[in-house]
């Protein structure tokens, strides 16, 4: 059995609801959440710990079934993103506060503080109160409380959503650290994929109450099982047919396109081709050929920049290929709409779904 098992949960709270959800997280590992706003991820991790009691279905921790245990007894930790700080109380009283409910001993409480306040770089701020805090001294303190009681299990709800960008990849950092060195099973809602992607063994995506696709990174984001999931993590899914397949992968025709990928399929099935937008390649001029890929001739027919990253859309007969580029590389590229260009996949870049 797993660490945590979560066993056909189903629990309906007004507008929001869980439906027949079952999943699994072994120890040490680190599950991120995601979907769209109102699937239900909040309510699992509430189901999780103890606040709601599901309607049906049953949670096992460690191979005991804690669907009806108080939240104090599951050795639970959660973490919010407004992180919910005892105002009237400083970093250390924050910090110790569940502590002392587990401890009498106050030297014992004491070096327990300290030594977590020092793995999370607060060890300056312990007299302080959480109103003259900013905002990543705040997420720390939370977290601190949090992991200094040593939980089997910690759940995070958007916890570094309201940080700024420098703050959020110094905050990863040290989350890999902490969950190292204590061995902390997480399971974490966030909406940036960058939390995914650097902090995450496997990744469950939810949608309208239910559990939708649930895998390794690899899964999720290069695998996507359906196009909602695509959309959400940005994979371009096209529909084709496997014209010749051998162990060393397929060859698909997509609409007048022939795609090589290194994901074998039966010859003849028709499968869904996820396509990463940083996978793809663009040149000016023709690129030598990619042994196991595609080299094809597009017109770049439109161009969006969000922060420094920019989105192209090339066209090549009537398949739509977008392409994430880096500032840098767009400013070597001198793209202008209307311009033709070489688009190269290699084989390791296009991936095979599913069959339809």
């Amino acid at each position: 059995m797993s660490f945590l098992e979560v066993r056909q949960l189903s629990i309906r709270l007004g507008a929001f609801f869980l439906d027949d959800v079952s999943l699994s997280l072994g120890r040490d590992e680190y599950l991120a959440v995601i979907g769209p706003t109102g699937a239900g991820k909040t309510i699992l991790l509430e189901c999780i710990i103890g606040f709601y009691l599901p309607d049906a279905g049953s949670i096992f921790l460690e191979d005991r079934d804690i669907t009806h245990d108080r939240p104090e007894d599951r050795r639970i930790g959660i973490v919010y993103q407004d992180y919910a700080l005892l105002p009237n109380l400083n970093v250390f009283a924050n910090i110790a506060y569940g502590l002392k409910k587990q401890l009498r001993d106050k030297a014992e409480v004491e070096q327990k503080v300290l030594e977590m306040a020092e793995s999370l770089h607060i060890s300056h701020i312990l007299t302080r109160h959480p109103e003259t805090l900013s905002g990543g001294e705040q997420q720390r303190v939370a977290l601190a409380r949090s992991l200094v009681v040593e939980p089997k299990l910690l759940l995070m709800d958007e916890p570094l959503s309201a940080l700024d960008p420098r703050t959020r990849r110094e905050i990863r950092t040290l989350l890999r650290t902490i969950i190292a060195r204590t061995h902390t099973s997480i399971i974490h809602i966030t909406h940036d994929l960058d939390d995914a992607w650097a902090l995450a063994d496997k990744v469950a995506f939810f949608s309208g109450g239910r559990l939708q696709q649930m895998g390794t990174l690899e899964d999720i984001f290069h695998r996507p099982a359906t196009s909602q999931i695509a959309d959400f993590v940005g994979v371009s899914r096209f529909s084709g047919k496997v014209v010749d397949s051998d162990d060393n992968g397929s060859v698909i025709r997509v609409d007048e396109l022939i795609l090589h990928s290194v994901d074998p399929a039966p010859i003849g099935s028709n499968v869904y081709v996820a396509l990463r937008p940083e996978a793809v390649r663009v040149y000016r001029r023709e690129p030598r050929l990619c042994e196991g890929g595609t080299t094809l001739s597009c017109k770049l027919t439109g161009m969006e920049t969000e922060c420094n990253m920019h989105h192209l859309v090339f066209q090549t007969g009537e398949t739509q290929i977008p392409v994430l580029m880096t500032t840098n590389a767009l400013t070597k590229l001198e793209p202008h709409v209307d311009d033709m260009f070489f688009v190269q996949l290699d084989g390791e870049a296009v991936r095979l779904c599913r069959e339809i």
